[in-house]
């Protein structure tokens, strides 16, 4: 997990730094930096908006090996 909150804080930066994605998200900076750190546990509505911040969007797909 802290991982991924790691390369998607490096992508928000990229994209003229954690301010500027956490307006364009509608959440504070401070929430936004606490979301992205190394213990961050963002909501699922928090990560959404980033993402599409970002021009990112998260997709779930069936495991073709999973048995239902």
């Amino acid at each position: 997990r802290a991982a991924g909150l790691l390369a998607l804080r490096t992508i928000a930066e990229a994209y003229g730094g954690l301010a500027a994605v956490a307006i364009e998200a509608g959440i504070t900076r401070e929430a936004l930096y606490r979301a992205l750190s190394p213990k961050g546990n963002p909501t699922l509505r928090t990560l959404l908006a980033v993402l599409k911040a970002v021009g990112m969007r998260l997709s779930v797909e069936q495991d073709k090996h999973a048995h239902a």
